[in-house]
């Protein structure tokens, strides 16, 4: 889930969502290439602009997303935006049903950071040596609250992730470079050909 670079950084990215990204992306490319050399008229125009339209949202939701976590900041790239987090402006992270981080007044999603109650459901079982319980699997409550550990040392992708991203905020918030305010840039590169691609498509359509 996780990688350390020279730099004491960490990349978190969604290893299902790039594999299944990937495949996506080949079979619309696939298809629409068939459109616009098979096709004819009409047919190829349609398929260049479903091309256009698709091809930046499933790269949007699917091989965009990552977290970097360095000395200084946690950077989180969403699907459409990128938020740049000091690590003094971080007051918490949590994975409930999402993973989140809180700075300021804002809540953020860290969309590369999946979570899995069926991982956590495995580790809860390897603590307790297969018995039942009735904890909330659901990570709610304090936003410092710690993921659910396992007896046997087993822990919840998400939740490693979560523990990690923590500890470099409380490790490095009073660091000189870490300090500042929250900032939040959206991905034009990835909306202006979505909503073009779009556009054209819904024209054609429309006016077909």
């Amino acid at each position: 889930m996780s990688e350390q670079t020279g730099y004491a950084d960490h990349t978190y990215r969604s290893t299902m969502g790039m594999v299944g990204g990937t495949l996506l992306m080949a079979l619309v490319v696939l298809l629409a290439a068939d459109g616009i050399v098979s096709g004819e008229g009409r047919t190829r125009w349609l398929s260049l602009a479903a091309l256009v339209a698709l091809v930046p949202l499933i790269f949007a939701f699917s091989l965009r997303p990552a977290v970097y976590a360095g000395r200084e900041r946690l950077r989180v790239r969403n699907p459409f935006r990128t938020i740049t987090l000091p690590w003094a402006s971080v007051e918490g992270v949590r994975a409930a049903y999402s993973a989140e981080v809180f700075a300021g007044d804002g809540k953020y999603q860290m969309w590369a950071i999946p979570v899995s109650l069926r991982q956590r459901k495995k580790a809860l079982r390897q603590s307790q040596g297969g018995g039942n319980s009735s904890v909330n699997l659901s990570g709610h409550g304090s936003v410092f609250a710690t993921g659910l550990s396992g007896g046997s040392g087993y822990r919840a992708q998400a939740d490693q992730a979560i523990d990690e991203i923590r500890a470099l905020a409380e490790r490095h918030a009073s660091d000189e470079g870490a300090q500042g305010a929250p900032s939040v840039r959206w991905a034009y590169e990835v909306l202006v050909p979505a909503v073009a691609g779009g556009a054209a498509l819904l024209l054609l359509l429309f006016l077909g």
